[in-house]
């Protein structure tokens, strides 16, 4: 069974970092390309960067272009959304997701929520 668990969302201050883990069981996650998405309040998900089987990020959001960066490391079947410089718009619930050769995801986790506010 494929197993997709986000962690280390909560609560920042504006300008803040906070850095969310994706924890796969059930697939080899070297094999997969890794995506964050983000939902925020009313509005649709959106993706915001995938990680290639290099590592390499591909961004869909201009907005966090230059202040998120996604890593993985294969070895611990991990990966990471390290988040810079947080704005209040920030705010939603993220998603990692795992897709064999696409952006897409064929996996999913339940999203942990991460708020920025004062």
């Amino acid at each position: 069974q494929v197993q997709l668990v986000e962690s280390g969302g909560g609560l920042v201050q504006p300008g803040g970092s906070l850095t969310l883990s994706c924890a796969a069981s059930g697939l080899s996650l070297d094999q997969y390309v890794i995506s964050w998405f983000r939902q925020a309040p009313g509005k649709e998900r959106e993706g915001l960067l995938c990680i290639g089987t290099t590592d390499d990020n591909i961004y869909y959001t201009d907005s966090v272009k230059r202040r998120f960066i996604g890593s993985r490391d294969n070895a611990k079947n991990m990966g990471y959304l390290k988040m810079n410089s947080l704005k209040p718009e920030d705010t939603g619930i993220y998603y990692c997701a795992a897709g064999l050769g696409n952006c897409g995801g064929d996996y999913w986790g339940q999203g942990i929520q991460v708020t920025v506010s004062p």
